[in-house]
């Protein structure tokens, strides 16, 4: 059986810690190097559903994509959720290790395994990782389709094909223009919209669009956008990074048993369709009437 300090070594290799953001909070959090692992959970958050999930699967080792102290802290104390983490997985002899954003442009990354779940060919990444001469690292992805498709069945693809959540798939753009080629990237993606632009794709397949960024993005292209849970897009990559440790695991004869979790975090958990008339159908009176004190400075909300 390994040492956590070995599987870490390992975990390093695939997304080394020094391609992280400089904002980020990645590597291992808890943890003793000498302790021996044996059976290891992914999942996207580290979250009191998955550690629970952990020490009832009798893990050593979870490892998530999002980082459980982003901002640091002064505190672990139990009386805080996070910190309650903590003493969950250090009294069950969990460690837990962070890969995020070294995650999501590595090769193969985030983006490469919601790629793969929705059955786009990849062409190239969509913001070139500059350090890597190959070429193949970087944030997001374009592909094309492995066969023709409009924008309603691309949507219909994402919602079959990525797990379900309360929010389902949302598109701003015409449902039956064609799709020749699609940017993707796990995670929020509205910061991005610049190099998809420039990357002259039909399509962008992301996470957490917000109303402003997508208004203008509509203004000035026909781009279409797609916009799904953040947890839903992410989750893939946990399916590929758990495939990457087993090859591991077998080529040093370590007999880890690696597990994925399926503990849906998302924090959304409904949705509720709007019943109400459009804003074109006639409303009466005292619904139309803006209040007297109704903020007209025209400021972004």
């Amino acid at each position: 059986m390994p040492r956590l300090s070995e599987v870490i070594a390992a975990l390093e290799n695939l997304w080394p810690a020094e391609r992280a953001e400089s904002w980020d909070a990645v590597g291992t959090v808890v943890g003793d190097p000498d302790q021996e692992v044996t059976r290891v959970l992914f999942a996207v958050d580290p979250v009191r559903e998955t550690v629970d999930e952990a020490v009832k699967l009798d893990a050593d080792l979870l490892v998530t994509h999002h980082p459980l102290y982003l901002r640091g802290t002064t505190t672990v104390a139990a009386s805080t959720f996070k910190g309650r983490v903590v003493h969950t997985l250090i009294k069950n002899d969990i460690a837990l290790h962070v890969a995020h954003t070294n995650a999501d442009t590595a090769d193969p990354g985030v983006s490469d395994a919601l790629a793969g779940a929705l059955d786009l060919r990849i062409l190239r990444p969509l913001v070139p990782d500059p350090s890597d001469p190959a070429g193949r690292r970087g944030l997001g992805r374009v592909c094309e389709p492995d066969r023709p498709l409009t924008v309603r069945e691309l949507a219909a693809r994402a919602a079959e094909r990525l797990p379900a959540t309360a929010q389902g798939i949302r598109v701003a753009g015409d449902p039956d223009a064609p799709v020749r080629t699609v940017a993707v990237s796990g995670g929020s993606g509205d910061s991005l919209f610049d190099h998809v632009r420039a990357a002259g794709v039909d399509a962008f397949l992301t996470a957490d669009l917000r109303h402003h960024p997508v208004s203008e993005a509509r203004a000035q292209s026909s781009l279409a956008l797609l916009d799904a849970a953040h947890w839903a897009t992410e989750w893939p990559w946990c399916e590929l990074a758990a495939a990457q440790l087993d090859e591991i695991s077998d080529r040093h004869g370590w007999d880890l048993r690696v597990h994925v979790s399926r503990t849906v975090t998302d924090p959304w958990t409904a949705h509720a369709a709007s019943a109400h008339p459009s804003p074109t159908t006639t409303l009466p009176r005292s619904a139309s009437r803006a209040p007297s004190d109704a903020d007209t400075s025209g400021a972004p909300n």
